[in-house]
């Protein structure tokens, strides 16, 4: 992505360590699809106004990402089936970012994710060493599946394994984050099929509540509009033909829309 990498290095930028202070673990999330001819106009537009995080000298991360559910695809199904209140379980690897308590290891991370029924997300994470970590589970993982989980460790089976490369944004005043997800890939652990979306980008808004954003503003003049849209559900929906996935069919559709349109 030579033209993003340009504009990206016209952002100020951020290091990790700055971004400690806008973790927002417990947020409100927008999210958009857009291409990668629109996702330049988004940076052009955003690019005196927020950070870019940089990590290495580089500004946009690869991404490895595991994740779990049970055989009958509980977590999946709660999903498709509009349960307010549901729950994932992954394992994320931050390529190129070393783990300080295992040396020689990416950071790597067990997340569970759980939505409520008022639209908020609430993460709670561990450090790991490696994707494996539930099939040889220390007494440190099992004792947070206990306490965060509502699913058995021993009954989840590795599900979906997504690959990405990320761009992170944070605003001048940081109060939000902004991650850009682009050359996603899909590869499923139980069918083995694979998918890929090259030229898409996923942007989630990430705030505390109601706070101004200069991103809401950059999405209305570019008539680009929020979509409810989970990168598991997604990538299942498309490499697993034998799940139920009428409501996923929907925004499939748009997004191959959206692509052959740009």
């Amino acid at each position: 992505m030579p033209e993003i990498n340009d504009i990206l290095q016209q952002f100020e930028p951020i290091s990790l360590h700055e971004m400690e202070a806008v973790k927002l673990m417990n947020r409100i999330d927008t999210k958009y699809v857009a291409t990668l001819d629109q996702l330049a106009e988004i940076l052009t537009l955003a690019k005196d106004v927020y950070f870019a995080q940089e990590i290495g000298g580089e500004r946009i991360a690869d991404y490895d990402t595991l994740y779990f559910d049970t055989s009958a695809l509980s977590m999946y199904t709660e999903h498709h089936n509009r349960h307010l209140v549901r729950q994932k379980v992954r394992i994320r690897k931050y390529i190129g970012s070393p783990s300080k308590e295992y040396e020689g290891q990416d950071l790597t991370f067990l997340e569970i994710k759980n939505k409520n029924n008022h639209g908020r997300t609430k993460k709670k994470r561990i450090e790991v060493e490696d994707q494996q970590v539930l099939e040889r589970p220390t007494s440190e993982v099992t004792s947070f599946m206990e306490k965060c989980c509502r699913y058995e460790w021993i009954l989840l089976l590795p599900e979906l394994r997504t690959t990405f490369r990320r761009i992170t944004l944070v605003n001048k005043q940081k109060t939000e984050r902004l991650t850009i997800d682009t050359r996603l890939v899909w590869q499923n652990q139980q069918t083995k099929q694979e998918k890929t979306f090259d030229r898409l980008a996923i942007i989630e808004l990430k705030r505390d509540g109601n706070s101004p954003s200069p991103m809401l503003g950059i999405m209305q003049q570019l008539r680009i509009h929020p979509m409810k849209i989970s990168k598991y559900c997604v990538g299942t929906a498309l490499t697993n033909p034998a799940v139920k996935q009428n409501r996923f069919k929907v925004k499939i559709r748009k997004i191959e829309k959206l692509l052959r349109e740009h």
